[in-house]
Parts: C-alpha cells; sequence; structure tokens
C-alpha cells in the first residue's frame, strides 16, 4: 500500500468495485450489488467521497479508477497436482481436477470462469496423471509446471515452486464446483474463501469484522484466495520458511496465511450451495448422479459380489495407503467391508492367481476371514470388516508372543501351494525394474555382490520348505475385538505368500518394525520358545540381509513410481549391509564358510 493510501474498508472496497461493474443509479440498487445494507452503503460512499475515491456525483475520480488498475487480477494459479486419496476407488484412472459434473470437467470449468473474468494468464500446478492436463495448453493456453514432490508432500511445495507467480494473484484447488462465477474483473482487497456452513474439520471461523480466527470447527474452508501484493509478499516468504523447515512438507499451503490466532487476509464467505468441494465418490454422487466417473469398475465389483445397487454403497472412507494397495471402507446395507485396489505398478509384483490359491489352501484353518470376493485377474478383494481392530505393538512383549505364537501355529500346518517365493530372484528381478536406471547408493554393486554370497551357505542350513506367508509384518498381524468381549487375532495380506523357509516370516518381521540386532534376537528367542540354535539364528540373520535387499530394490521401483517411503527404504538397504556382516561372523563362530 502507497504510503499516502487510505486504508479502505471491507464494506468501502465491495462498493468500489461494485461501482466499478455498474454506473451508481440510486442507494438501494448499489446496496443490492454490494450485499450491505444501506445504512452501510450510505457511510461508506461518504466516506469514499471525502477521501477522493468517489466525486459528489458518485463517480470514479482518476484516485478511485487508480487504485482499481492497481489492484487488478493479473493471473491465477490452480493447484491440481495431488493424488485424490479420498476420491477412492474412481482416483486410481481420474485425478480430481479432471471429474465431470453435468459433462463439464472440473478444471475447465474454473478455467473458464477465470477467462470470463479477465484472467488469461493461469498456471496449473500438475504432479499425479500429469500427461492428462496436456490438452489445457491447446484448448486454453494455460502453463503447466510439474511438481515433481507430489507424491510424497502436500500442496505447500506446488505454490512453492511458483512463487515468482504470486502479487494479486488467484490460488485456487481444482476440486471445486462453483455454480457461480466466484471471480471478478476487480478485486480491492486480499481474502479467503470460506461457506457460510460450519465444517466439523474447518479451523477458522470468520467473526463480526470478518476476520478468519483460528476455531474449531469453524466455517468450510473453500480454498480460494486472493492475494494482493503485499500479502503476496508475505505468503512468500512464509512458505520459503516452512518449506526450509522440513517438517511441513505435509502442511496445506494455507499454513503460511497465518499469523498468531488469524489469517492475515480477510474472509470471502460463499453461500455453501454455490461451491462445492469433492473430496468424495459420495460427494460426487450426491453433485452429479449421471456423472462418467461414478462408472467404477470397483463400483461394479462391489454391486455384484454383494448383489446391491450402487446407491446401497455407503460411507465410503479411504483407509491409510499402504506400501503395495489402496484400501477403502464402505457399508451395504448395515454391514461394514474393505475393498483393496492394487497400487501403482503392482500387477508387474504380484501374481493375483497366485493369491487367490493362497486364499483356496489357508481357508478353514482360521488364519484369517475368507475374503467375501477376490478377482484373480485385477485383485480386487473385498473382506469383511473387523471391529475394534488394532496392529501388534512392537515394542509389546505380549503382543510379540501372541502374533509368534500365531506364525508357529501357521508354519506347523506345513501347507502346500504350487508357486515358490524365491528371494534371490525377486531381488534380481525388482533390479529389472529399474530399466538400466543404477541405484541411488552408490555401494550398492558392492552389497549385492555380498548379499548373493550368502546364496551357498543358506542352501544348506535346513529347511521346513511350506508355505510362509512371507510379508508377516507386525501391520498384518490383526487383534480385534469379538462380540463377547475377548480380543482375537488374524493374519492378514497374503498378497506375497508361497513356498519358502518359514522362518523368513520372522526375519520379514524385524525388518518392518525396523529393529536392532538385540530386537532381532528378542523375537527370535519369543518365536524359540525351546531356545534357538546357533545356526539357525545365523540362517535368519542370512534371511533378513537378504530381505532387506530385496525390499530395498522394491523401494527404488516404487520411487520410480512417485512413492517414497522415508525412513523405511534406508533402513532396508542398511539392514542388507549389517546383517551380511553379522551373519558372516556368526556363520564364522560356528565354522560355515562364506
Amino acid at each position: 500500500m502507497k504510503k499516502d493510501e487510505k486504508i479502505l474498508t471491507i464494506q468501502e472496497a465491495d462498493i468500489l468495485s461494485s461501482l466499478c461493474q455498474e454506473p451508481f443509479i440510486n442507494q438501494r440498487i448499489l446496496a443490492e450489488a454490494s450485499g450491505h445494507s444501506l445504512g452501510v452503503v450510505n457511510r461508506a460512499l461518504r466516506s469514499l467521497i471525502s477521501t477522493g475515491y468517489l466525486d459528489e456525483r458518485v463517480q470514479l475520480t482518476t484516485q478511485g479508477k487508480k487504485i482499481i488498475k492497481e489492484r487488478t487480477p493479473k493471473n491465477a494459479i490452480i493447484l491440481a497436482a495431488g493424488f485424490g486419496m479420498r476420491m477412492v476407488p474412481i482416483n486410481l484412472s481420474t485425478s480430481k481436477a479432471l471429474l465431470e459434473v453435468n459433462g463439464e470437467r472440473l478444471i475447465d470449468r474454473l478455467i473458464v470462469q477465470l477467462q470470463e473474468a479477465g484472467i488469461n494468464d493461469i498456471t496449473v500446478v500438475v504432479g499425479f496423471m500429469k500427461d492428462s492436463f496436456e490438452y489445457l495448453i491447446d484448448d486454453y493456453g494455460i502453463e503447466l509446471i510439474y511438481n515433481p514432490d507430489f507424491a510424497s508432500t502436500n500442496n505447500i511445495r506446488s505454490l512453492g515452486i511458483v512463487l515468482d507467480k504470486l502479487s494479486n494473484t488467484y490460488i485456487i484447488p481444482c476440486d471445486i464446483w462453483c455454480d457461480n462465477n466466484p471471480f471478478r474483473r476487480t478485486e480491492l482487497y486480499s481474502w479467503y474463501m470460506v461457506s457460510d456452513l460450519i465444517d466439523e474439520e474447518s479451523t477458522v471461523r470468520v467473526n463480526r469484522k470478518m476476520e478468519l480466527v483460528t476455531c474449531t470447527p469453524g466455517n468450510g474452508m473453500i480454498g480460494i484466495s486472493y492475494l494482493l501484493e503485499e500479502e503476496a509478499a508475505r505468503v512468500k516468504e512464509r512458505i520459503k520458511i516452512l518449506i526450509a523447515d522440513g517438517r511441513h512438507d505435509g502442511s496445506f499451503w494455507e499454513e503460511a496465511l497465518y499469523h498468531k490466532n488469524r489469517m492475515i487476509v480477510q474472509a470471502r464467505v460463499a453461500h455453501g450451495t454455490d461451491i462445492v468441494e469433492i473430496n468424495t465418490y459420495e460427494q460426487l454422487r450426491c453433485l452429479d448422479s449421471d456423472s462418467n466417473q461414478l462408472k467404477s469398475d470397483a463400483i461394479y465389483a462391489i454391486t455384484e459380489a454383494l448383489e446391491c445397487k450402487e446407491d446401497d454403497i455407503e460411507e465410503i472412507t479411504v483407509l491409510k495407503k499402504g506400501m503395495t494397495n489402496r484400501s477403502f471402507l464402505f457399508s451395504v446395507k448395515g454391514a461394514k467391508y474393505i475393498m483393496r485396489i492394487p497400487g501403482e505398478g503392482t500387477n508387474q509384483l504380484i501374481d493375483r492367481k497366485q493369491e487367490a490359491d493362497v486364499f483356496k489352501t489357508i481357508s478353514g484353518y482360521g488364519l484369517c476371514d475368507d475374503p467375501v470376493y477376490i478377482d484373480p485377474e485385477n485383485g480386487y478383494k473385498i473382506t469383511k470388516y473387523l471391529e475394534g481392530i488394532r496392529v501388534c505393538d512392537v515394542d509389546s512383549i505380549a503382543d510379540l508372543s501372541r502374533c509368534m505364537e500365531k506364525l508357529r501355529s501357521f508354519h506347523a500346518l506345513r501347507l502346500k501351494v504350487p508357486h515358490t517365493f524365491d528371494i534371490f530372484q525377486q531381488i534380481e528381478f525388482y533390479e529389472t525394474l529399474w530399466e538400466g536406471t543404477p541405484s541411488v547408493y552408490r555401494d550398492y554393486k558392492k552389497t549385492k555382490e555380498n548379499v548373493l554370497s550368502l546364496k551357498e551357505p543358506v542352501e544348506g542350513f535346513h529347511k521346513d520348505w511350506c508355505l510362509t506367508h512371507i510379508d508377516a509384518v507386525p501391520d498384518n498381524f490383526l487383534f480385534y475385538t469379538l462380540p463377547d468381549g475377548s480380543e482375537a487375532l488374524q493374519l492378514t495380506d497374503w498378497e506375497y505368500s508361497g513356498m519358502q523357509d518359514p522362518h523368513v516370516d520372522i526375519a520379514m518381521f524385524c525388518i518392518y518394525s525396523l529393529y536392532n540386532r538385540r530386537q532381532c534376537d528378542r523375537l527370535i528367542d519369543i518365536y524359540f520358545d525351546n531356545g534357538c540354535s546357533h545356526l539357525t539364528r545365523a540362517k535368519i540373520y542370512c534371511y533378513i540381509a537378504m530381505c532387506g535387499l530385496l525390499w530395498s530394490n522394491w523401494c527404488e521401483y516404487k520411487r520410480r513410481l512417485g512413492v517414497e517411503f522415508g525412513e523405511y527404504s534406508l533402513r532396508q538397504y542398511r539392514y542388507a549391509k549389517d546383517f551380511y556382516r553379522y551373519a558372516k561372523e556368526l556363520m564364522e563362530q560356528e565354522d560355515i564358510g562364506t
């Protein structure tokens, strides 16, 4: 703001903006156009005339025209990089920005509305399914900017890569449907748009001064914002600080708007029926029951398996994204289920027909509930929802004892299937999926060479060859509550299962738990309640090293698909190196060469 420039109140700015759109006729018409009462209009006009923005005929003066020109919107940024995880199951094939409502894509409608308001400088920040947005360049003349960190960060990073464009700028989420055009040719103050409806998840509420103060629940946060040069400069600096801090990768960009207990911009309130945020399948269905995106093969599978109608499928809720799959909770006629949707690149990693064979083999043994539905072609699976569920606490001796007892009883069945899980073969297979790209680890070649040297001694160890879970990790041991209040235990996720030495399951549990050597020894001792020989312990150490390299290679493949696992991937590589050394030391003590 210029030093001699009067600070406009929101009411004065709204009225000045209205006069820019239509010439003054009378105060009643101006009140309707601006949304303010006659009394407010009267006071505002007197102030605007006295400060020189309007003349006595209520016409814009040179000073009034100047401030309008200085604050006119220059450009817009649409944030469209994310997965839209809450949109399961339709987010697997369509970005939220490309969802259709009444035959029109969300992002197309936003761009058209911006251009109708005279904003043609439009940047779309993309990530997930980035190539699907290419048509926007030719159809609308927009600029696409790619956010390479879209898979591991929230939209604060998306805005962070276009900070140079912030000044008199609209910032817009891609997942909203605006019935009426929310954009204007004239904007005279910075604002953030909220709904007049209360939302339990909101963190701000509009006070009497039209300020946005922290409060939960609050007004629904629509997400559209307009930033003038002064506020844009503050947001830029704040985002730079937050990103550099490193702890805010999961934050929304709106965090940069807060100062103490309020936002640095004013509120703009929209009617809840005029602008709708589409976060879930059901919200899309409510807005447009004929939308093409509702025709999901996952939804069709549910209707077939449970003999229900699409409208019977309710309360769809995304579950935590797993390392391999995406799953969602839903209900049909009062009963709750979970549907598993295979994740990115999974078809190259898992043979779904083999998985179906495993479920047939373990059926009836009480290891887990039989699937309600499983498709051996695409891997879709429906299971009943377990109430009061929790996973194994890796620091609880009581939990570990029950899990290892479950594992021992499974191994004691000595079940057979036609296929094998070959660890060394899988190590090589995952490496081929890198398509010639070298490992991110500089000493990978030597590490792999060391791990492969364990093959000969491992083959010489005694093994009780049988069906092995392979993915017997803490998160796959499910404790749940029975109707009588007691707690039962299941072992879930049999995707990787095959014939193998069952002691591999112990190794897998250790490395997923990120155990150190002492903790690994503790788990081994719990499994072998009658004592574990040095030779068997050395063999399990070998498996820890082998499986560490296996899952490290798997993580490197998933990283190329935009999926990051943070500490987990680094620790897997360390297991390959450290437990190779531990295994070698122990085998040398037992006079077994490597």
